[in-house]
Order: C-alpha cells, then structure tokens, then sequence
C-alpha cells in the first residue's frame, strides 16, 4: 500500500472514478465536494414521493458486448444496479400519423427506414452500414493516450484501420448535412429533429457510435436514474477505503514551488497531498483556483475560443396516472407543435418529452415521472439572478406552458399533474459551478470533435485535470475514463 496521497476536487463521475482507480492503485484518496450528494450533473432528486431524473438517459458499455462494461464493473455499477434497453432511441412524429421509429436494432431500423422512403435506399445504406462498422471495433480504452508509444499507436492503426477511417469521414458530417441527402422530405426533417436534442454541428459519428451500442444492448439504462447510479460508484470508492467530505468547497488549490501540494477549503481549512486532481469547473480551477498563474496560450485560447455545449432547461413533473401505451424510448418522443412557441428566450417548433413508465422507482405505484428538456439561453436567465421573485414566476410560466404543450399530444394530463419542478441553467450553475450551467461542458461539433485537451497545466507539477473539460464532449462514458487515466498517468509519473 502506499503511503503517497491524492486529494480529488469534486464527487462527480469523473472524481469518483479517480477515486476509485487511485484506491485500485495503492493511493490513499480523499475527495472534496460543495454539495451534499455524490454524481455533480449526473444527479437526481426527490419531489412530493417523485424521483426526478437529472441526467443519464442511456449509458455507453450497459452491455458486455462493448468493453466499456469492463469500468461499469469496476467501479461496481454492474451487476448492482439492473439496466433496462430500450426498443426505441426516439420516435420522431409528423403530421397525419407519420412515425419515424428508430429502433435500436439496426436490422429493424434499416426495414422502416426503407418502407418509409425507398427512394433513399442509397443514402440508408450508407447509413446503416456506417453503424455496423461501428459494432464491429471497440474503442481501445485499455492505456491513456498520453502513455501511447509509437509502436501503440502502428498496432492500433494495424488492428482498427476500418474504425479510424469511418472516425475520419464520420466526424466530419454534420447530422443536418447529413439529412439533406434524403429525398424524403419526412425522413430529412425526422434527422433535423435529431440535430435539436445535441448541438447544431453535432457530427454523425457520435449518432453512429449510439446505435452501435445500442445494437449491441449496451446503451441501456440504469435502473433508479442518475443519483442512484452515481451512489453506487460512491459506495465502491467508501468500500476501497476512500474518504469523501461533502459541504466542502475549494476555495483554493495550494502550491509550492511550481507543485501542487494540497487544498484550502472556503472555511480555511488547508489539507495537504501528494498529488492534486481537479475534477470540478476547468475555467473555475484554472482561473480561480489557481488565479491564472499556470496558463500558456493553448490553454487561454481553449477557453476564450471553444464553443460551450448549449445549457438546458428541465421541467419535470408527476403524473398521476400510468403511460403503458408508450413505447419505451431513450430519449423520448417528439412531436410537432401546432404553433411555435418560445419558453425562456428560445423558440420551439416541438416538445419532447420522456414519458418515463419503464422505471417504477422512480414514481409512486399507478404513477409516472415525466421530464421535458430542451436548449435554454444563459443570458435570458442571468437576469434573474438578483431577482427571485421574478425567477420563480418565470420557471411557474414555463411549466404551465409546458403543460399545455403537452395537452396537444397527451388530452387530459394537466389534470393528472401533481408534482412540477423547473431546473433552469442558473439551478445546474448553481450546484455544480458549472460555466453557464453548461451539463457537457465544450460543444462536440465537426470542428471539436474529439480534440485532444492537456490534463496538465505549463509549469505546475503534481497536478492533473479530469471530467468534462478534458473530455470534449463530456458524456458519463467518457469522464469516467478520463478519472481512470488520469491515475494511470500519475502511476506513471510515481514510478
């Protein structure tokens, strides 16, 4: 065991994951996060008997079929929580009863797509066979990228040569380039639909890469929502013998001669460590807490230039009555509104909401938790902050709307309303000190898409960064590896 210590700033996915990983390797692991429960933006919470889900609505590697689910056993989710697969990613409604039904299955997905538009048959088999491709090759996880040796980097090439193609030609096309290819004016406007649930440049390739795990049953959903799921990962952090202290907010990352050596809390409390990793807000860390001094102009120019992923507006509400006719979806349902609408400075032509009658735990017997969620604008919100009177009759105006909304595709439900809650992008800033309460941190886009971000920092030793602001593109899959190895990288430097 070694004597040597680590200190994690925050308790989100990534910082437990480190956690976990530095307690596999040796570390003695102390966490520090300002809220009072485990998960940051992978969360949930409890509202009059409701559990509203506030994040997580598939995981990557669910299934054995996808390495991944090798991590999701590490840091004990499985076999501990059951997942649930879904038959449907999402079911894009038109007018006169149109349905795009887009199954996980591809096989059943490439027969709809061809009975809905035969004349595309050239661009859905371009489509599909871009997802099979995908089904065939696990992304290599195994070593971080920073510890690749050249002859690494040959045998991957060698062994995944078809997967770095279609990576190269994927990332590149945009999903509403993409939909201009269909001649089937439904099909085209059904793959715009699925521009709006990510971002406006959202390449194809992250499209692909779902369906392939989902193929694969290995993008399903973890039965309890969000919180339970990151409480898991707490538990099997505790059970390795880690130490996490909630309520405590660092305020600053403490260094000495160009080396971090510890953390003062916002009560001046000052703990000391070996080696320091911030798993928290990357402008926050860098900027605040350590004021700016370990900057180069890589680094400024990330975070003066790259696109912050758009933040979102929740509305959630318990519904007293059950939705068994629904299909089970991932991410839900969307639906054409019969007039624009605009809720808190952003206008919408559709709703989607995700009718959540495949987890009872989530609601009381007979009963249905519904969430809504869709692109929100930061500055419209802002304003409210020194206001709250204003904020919340603001948030009571958006769920009314909400519901009305609803009401167009589901006749009768206002009246089974009987829990609503509104989380608005100051509420996600506000828990997490997440920049403009961004929930994925940088925007994932054709021009960003996997872009290699440095979790170090010029001049400061001992120091490491990990989570979604050295991930690009966030995503639970994805923060969870970077907490893996980011101690595969200080193991390294301990040697």
């Amino acid at each position: 065991m070694s004597d040597k210590s680590i200190i994690v700033i925050g308790a989100g996915i990534a910082g437990l994951s480190a956690g976990c990983y530095g307690r596999m390797n040796g570390y003695q692991v102390q966490i520090f996060e300002q809220d009072t429960l485990p998960g940051g933006l992978c969360t949930s919470w409890e509202r009059n008997g409701y559990t509203i889900n506030g994040g997580l609505g598939f995981l990557g590697g669910s299934g054995p079929l996808v390495k991944m689910h090798l991590i999701w056993r590490e840091l004990g989710v499985v076999p501990k929580i059951r997942m649930i697969d879904y038959e449907y990613f999402v079911i894009v409604e038109g007018d006169e009863g149109k349905r795009f039904l887009l199954y996980t299955d591809v096989d059943r997905l490439e027969r709809h797509m061809k009975e809905l538009a035969p004349e595309d048959e050239k661009v859905i088999d371009e489509f599909i066979s871009a997802v099979r491709v995908f089904t065939r090759y696990h992304l290599p996880f195994e070593k971080a990228q920073e510890l690749y040796t050249p002859w690494d980097t040959l045998k991957l090439l060698c062994s995944h040569f078809s997967l770095i193609r279609a990576l190269g030609k994927w990332k590149k096309i945009s999903i509403k380039e993409f939909a201009q290819r269909f001649t089937n004016p439904f099909l085209r406007e059904a793959f715009i639909q699925l521009r709006a649930l990510f971002s406006e440049d959202l390449p194809m390739v992250m499209l692909l890469m779902f369906f392939a795990w989902s193929h694969l049953k290995s993008a399903g959903y973890p039965e309890g929502g969000a919180l339970r799921f990151a409480q898991a990962i707490e538990d099997r952090f505790i059970g390795l013998g880690g130490k996490i202290e909630y309520r405590a907010r660092v305020d600053k990352i403490l260094v000495e001669n160009h080396r971090a050596v510890g953390v003062r809390l916002d009560d001046g409390q000052e703990h000391r460590c070996d080696f320091v990793i911030s798993a928290a807000d990357g402008r926050t860390t860098i900027f605040d807490m350590l004021a700016g001094k370990y900057l180069n102009n890589k680094i400024r120019g990330l975070y003066d230039t790259l696109p912050l992923a758009p933040p979102v507006l929740l509305v959630a509400l318990g519904i007293s009555r059950e939705f068994l006719d629904i299909p089970h979806c991932g991410v839900g349902i969307i639906y054409p509104l019969k007039e624009p609408v605009t809720m808190g400075g952003i206008e919408m032509k559709s709703l989607r909401p995700m009718v959540y009658n495949f987890d009872p735990t989530l609601a009381p017997a007979g009963k249905t938790f519904l969430r809504v969620v869709f692109p929100a604008n930061y500055t419209y919100w802002e304003r409210f902050k020194e206001n709250p009177d204003a904020y919340r009759a603001e948030k009571d105006k958006v769920a009314e709307t909400v519901i009305e909304l609803l009401e167009q595709r589901f006749p009768g439900i206002s009246s089974h309303v009987e829990m609503r809650d509104v989380a608005t992008p100051l509420t996600f800033e506000r828990y997490t000190s997440n920049r403009e309460g961004t929930i994925i941190g940088w925007d994932v886009t054709t021009r960003t898409a996997f872009k290699r971000i440095p979790k170090t920092l010029p001049g400061l030793r001992n120091f490491w960064m990990a989570g979604q602001w050295v991930e690009l593109g966030g995503g639970i899959p994805m923060v969870a590896l970077s907490g893996r190895n980011v101690i595969q990288l200080i193991a390294k430097a301990d040697s």
